[in-house]
C-alpha cells in the first residue's frame, strides 16, 4: 500500500478531503524547551505543501501561540487550499478562570484569537481540546453550531473526550439539526492502543475521522530509546532540546519495559523492511482502517523527510502480525466477555453467520 500526500481521504461522514498524514505543528517555536525556529519551521511547512499535504493541525496555546502565529504568516498566501484545524479549552490566561474550558465563553474567546493569530477570517476544522467534566454538551454543542452558522468554523470536532460523552453528543447534534461531529482526535500507537476498546469503534460507527496524536509514542517507537533510560535521572531545562524532550517522556511514564519491547519489534522489522523504526510505527497506524490521518511532528527536516516516508512502507501479513502479538491490550469488559467462545456458543449454538460491511 503506497500512498503520497495528495491521496487524499474524506474526514469521517464529510465531503472534507484530507491528506492521509496531518503536519502537525506543535514543534513551531521553541518557547517550550524544543521545537523549531522560524526559519526551520518555514521548512518544515514548506516541504509538506511542495508534497501535496494540506492538513494542518495546531492549538490556540501551542508553543505559547507561537505555533497559530506563524502558520499565519507560512499560508497567507495558499490559504485556501489548506485545511487548517486548530483546537480550544487549554487555558490562555494564567489566574482567569474562563480563559480555559469548555464554555460558550471560552470558546468564543479563543476561537477570536486562533482567527487573529492564524490571519484568517475562517477555521476549517475546530476541535474541543481536552473534555473538563463541567461544561454542559448542550452548551458546547450550541456554541460550535454557532460559529458554524456564523462561518467561522466550517466543521467540528472532539479531542480527548470519553467515547460515551462523544456518541452522546453526536446524536444531540443529529437530533437537534445542529452541526455533527466530524474527526475524533486520540493518542493511539503501538504503545497505546486503548482506543480500539471504544473510541476508535465508536467513531466509525458515529460518523467522524480519527487523527491520532503521538503515533510515534512520543518517540519511543523511533529507537532513541534504550533500557539505561528505565533508570536514567530526569533532565533540566538546561539541557538541548532534545535532552529535555526524552526527559518530559520519561516523567509521562512513556519509557517502560513493555513499551521499550514493543519498540525492539518495530526495529526489527525495520531492518527487515530497509526501513527506519518511526517509518514503520507510522505505518502500522496508517494501514488501520479505523484511522484516517495520523498526525505527525517533526522539528527537523531530515525528521519530517522520514516520517514521510511512512507513506512507502508495505508489511507482509507475518510483520502486521507480530507487530499486533507485541503491542496487543486486553480489551476489558464487556469486550472480552462478549468475544469468548462461551457468548459464541449461548448465543449462535455454533451456526456460521457472515457479516458483511455495507
Amino acid at each position: 500500500m503506497s500512498l503520497t500526500l495528495d491521496s487524499y481521504r474524506l474526514l469521517g461522514r464529510s465531503g472534507l478531503r484530507v491528506s492521509p498524514l496531518a503536519l502537525g505543528t506543535a514543534t513551531f517555536g521553541t518557547e517550550w524547551g524544543w521545537g523549531a525556529e522560524r526559519d526551520e519551521a518555514r521548512t518544515l511547512f514548506d516541504t509538506y505543501a511542495e508534497r501535496g499535504g494540506n492538513f494542518i493541525d495546531t492549538a490556540s496555546t501551542y508553543t505559547d501561540g507561537s505555533s497559530e502565529r506563524l502558520l499565519g504568516e507560512f499560508t497567507k498566501d495558499n490559504r485556501e487550499s489548506l485545511v487548517l484545524a486548530t483546537k480550544y479549552t487549554t487555558q490562555r490566561r494564567a489566574g482567569d478562570p474562563n480563559s480555559g474550558g469548555a464554555h460558550r465563553k471560552s470558546l468564543f474567546a479563543s476561537v477570536e484569537a486562533s482567527l487573529r493569530q492564524l490571519n484568517t477570517d475562517y477555521l476549517d476544522l475546530l476541535y474541543l481540546h481536552v473534555w473538563d467534566f463541567r461544561t454542559p454538551v448542550e452548551e458546547i454543542l450550541r456554541g460550535l453550531d454557532d460559529l458554524v452558522r456564523q462561518g467561522k468554523v466550517l466543521y467540528v470536532a472532539m479531542s480527548n473526550v470519553p467515547a460515551w460523552e462523544v456518541s452522546r453528543m453526536q446524536a444531540i447534534a443529529e437530533l437537534r439539526g445542529w452541526s455533527p461531529l466530524v474527526a475524533l482526535q486520540i493518542e493511539y500507537s503501538l504503545i497505546n492502543r486503548a482506543g480500539e476498546r471504544d473510541l476508535i469503534p465508536m467513531a466509525r460507527a458515529m460518523g467522524l475521522g480519527v487523527t491520532p496524536f503521538s503515533p510515534l509514542g512520543g518517540g519511543v517507537l523511533s529507537g532513541k530509546y534504550r533500557r539505561a533510560d528505565l533508570t536514567a535521572p530526569g533532565t533540566d531545562s538546561t539541557e538541548s532540546g532534545e535532552s529535555n524532550r526524552k526527559g518530559f517522556n520519561a516523567a509521562l511514564g512513556m519509557v517502560t519495559e513493555r513499551n521499550l519491547t514493543i519498540a525492539d519489534t518495530v526495529t526489527a522489522i525495520a531492518a527487515e523492511l530497509g526501513r527506519t523504526p518511526a517509518q514503520v510505527g507510522l505505518a502500522w497506524t496508517l494501514h488501520n482502517p479505523g484511522v484516517t490521518a495520523p498526525i505527525i511532528g517533526a522539528r527537523t527536516l531530515e525528521q519530517l523527510q522520514g516520517n514521510l516516508g511512512a507513506l512507502e512502507v508495505d508489511f507482509t501479513a507475518d510483520q502486521l502480525a507480530r507487530l499486533d502479538e507485541v503491542s496487543a491490550i486486553d480489551l476489558g469488559y464487556p469486550h472480552d466477555l462478549l468475544a469468548g467462545e462461551h457468548i459464541r456458543t449461548v448465543t449462535t449454538g455454533g451456526l456460521r453467520i457472515e457479516t458483511r460491511n455495507s
